[in-house]
């Protein structure tokens, strides 16, 4: 359970991640403590990939807001952003990330909140072309996640930090350069324990995501037209929640 009080920093949360580059069975003796204890799905190096799933600072009593983002070859400018029907101070919650070769769907409490296709066959990379791993930390509050730097950090209410529970991951384990999981492995082939490979949504899911979309989002980049005014990126003239 995030404790930020009253502060401003960025925290990232993913307590549930479902693809990295090992599986994580045991958390002490497989997780390793970097700095300040981060927490994202990413790949590494100049060309990385990176599925962002963040807290944004806030005054004490205000509501949250996510902001997610997706990274392809170092390039994001995906941004989503959603104020959240709870207060994530308060409990524990469940934070999903799906990741499979069709798409990534990002959750809460089993709540799809943002669905991602592959787009590659109109041109928009997608990542499948590199392992990541899952980074977990409350991040510094530079201006993009503090309102445009409106809101100031309180460093008297330092130090901050953030409570985790319950960590899994089902993966393919990547190693010099392959996959466990395999590049032809077809649905009848697909055990119970990966699902995930070609998991989508159902009805009801939709209808969840449907109504996260027309009620928590107050940032879009497929509606900003003052940032995109030669057109927006391909795949936001795709049918939204077409699987």
């Amino acid at each position: 359970m995030p404790s930020l009080s009253s502060s401003v920093m960025l925290l990232v949360l993913v307590l549930i991640a479902i693809l990295m580059a090992a599986s994580a069975k045991n958390f002490y003796r497989d997780v390793e403590i970097t700095f300040g204890d981060e927490l994202t799905l990413s790949s590494q190096g100049l060309t990385h990939d990176e599925i962002d799933f963040e807290f944004l600072g806030n005054l004490s009593g205000q509501p949250y807001t996510v902001h997610t983002n997706i990274y392809t070859q170092d390039v994001g400018n995906r941004e989503q952003q959603f104020r959240v029907w709870f207060d994530p101070t308060a409990s524990f919650h469940k934070y999903t990330v799906i990741w499979n070769p069709q798409r990534i769907i990002l959750m809460v409490d089993d709540i799809p909140i943002r669905l991602f296709n592959n787009n590659e066959a109109i041109g928009v990379p997608f990542p499948n072309s590199q392992a990541m791993n899952v980074y977990a930390t409350i991040w510094d509050a530079e201006d993009w996640a503090t309102e445009g730097g409106r809101i100031q950090t309180d460093w008297t209410q330092a130090p901050f930090t953030a409570s985790y529970e319950h960590f899994e991951l089902e993966a393919c384990v990547y190693s010099s350069g392959s996959s466990s999981c395999g590049s032809s492995q077809s649905t009848t082939s697909i055990t119970s324990t990966e699902a995930w490979l070609t998991q989508s949504l159902d009805s009801e899911d939709l209808e969840k995501l449907l109504w996260v979309q027309q009620t928590c989002v107050i940032y879009n980049y497929c509606t900003d037209y003052e940032r995109f005014p030669q057109g927006h990126p391909p795949e936001c003239n795709q049918p939204r929640f077409q699987q």
